[in-house]
């Protein structure tokens, strides 16, 4: 990978670039400020970086809001960012994660524990190679105003961007992973489903199935506005969400709530016609106490529960019609 990395200590820089560089295949290039990194990034447009590691806390514009601007590239759009941090607070790791960041490294940081996390970048650079060379390699490709458009898998997880704390799915597992027992204490995870989403998937184009999720994840971040919470699109029509602050919501009455921003929102497919998203909830799942592993249970648990809700849904449906019929 070409890997930028951002901090004004020079001393941080010295010792990523000797493990970086001496232990890896990488090549590591520096910047001891937000603007000269805007810089460098600048300067290297023809041959982009892979990844960046950002230092939160610096002077002017710290790496929040580097993060950020960062994201706003669209060459950076998807492009792995690793925050270096000391700062122990919850509030910068949620600020970090909702700008941008994919994972995190607490410092003073250990070499190991460094290696773990780059090589978790090293694999996210590699996934998004595969995805970018899939879309020229394909025989029949769909075109979205003569460009190529990305093939969205029903059940896999999509970056959606522009959308309010709502971040990659492979981020969300980093961020829950890496939360202390204490931090957990209090968070809640829960989900919601789009109903009848393979319909969705298999009526419209990429372009018209992608934009239906963003605008669908927009309302979902609109009602839970005010709250602290972030959340991901995780595949199958559902997005996983984690509040925190002992907030204990009830997912059915927020269901409703977005139910009825949906219904007063006017969306339409390619050709015009008024499509109809609803979505079902599933059960609240608190995070209490949980190891890294029941973590992920936790998040899977949701994401199912949710799915169930719109299988219960559409049986009810289901029975409701054929009440009276004989085959």
């Amino acid at each position: 990978m070409k890997i930028l990395a951002v901090d004004d200590d020079p001393i941080i820089l010295e010792l990523l670039s000797h493990f970086i560089e001496g232990m890896t295949d990488h090549t590591l290039v520096t910047a001891e400020c937000a603007a000269d990194a805007l810089q460098v990034i600048k300067d290297n447009a023809r041959a982009p970086f892979d990844s960046f590691l950002l230092d939160i806390q610096m002077p002017v514009t710290d790496g929040i809001e580097l993060a950020s601007q960062i994201r706003s590239m669209k060459q950076y759009i998807e492009a792995p960012i690793l925050m270096l941090t000391a700062m122990s607070e919850k509030s910068y790791i949620d600020a970090a994660f909702s700008a941008g960041a994919t994972d995190y490294v607490t410092k003073p940081f250990e070499m190991t524990e460094l290696k773990a996390r780059l090589s978790l970048v090293e694999r996210a650079v590699e996934g998004l190679a595969t995805r970018t060379s899939k879309i020229f390699a394909a025989k029949a490709v769909t075109h979205h105003n003569g460009k190529p458009e990305r093939a969205v898998q029903l059940h896999e997880p999509m970056a959606i961007h522009d959308v309010n704390n709502l971040i990659e799915f492979m981020a969300l597992e980093n961020y829950v992973q890496q939360l202390s027992r204490s931090d957990l204490f209090g968070s809640i995870c829960f989900a919601f489903n789009i109903r009848d989403v393979e319909h969705f998937h298999g009526s419209m184009s990429n372009f018209e199935f992608s934009s239906m999720l963003s605008d669908v994840g927009e309302i979902i971040s609109d009602t839970l506005d005010g709250c602290q919470f972030l959340m991901s699109y995780a595949g199958g029509g559902t997005f996983v969400c984690i509040t925190e602050s002992g907030w204990r919501p009830d997912p059915r009455l927020l269901a409703n709530d977005i139910n009825i921003s949906l219904a007063k929102t006017e969306l339409f497919d390619n050709r015009g016609e008024h499509i109809n998203p609803r979505i079902c909830a599933g059960k609240a799942v608190r995070l209490m106490w949980k190891t890294n592993s029941s973590v992920m249970d936790a998040l899977s648990e949701a994401h199912v529960s949710a799915e169930e809700a719109t299988a219960n849904y559409q049986k009810v449906q289901n029975d409701f019609w054929n009440v009276g019929r004989t085959a």
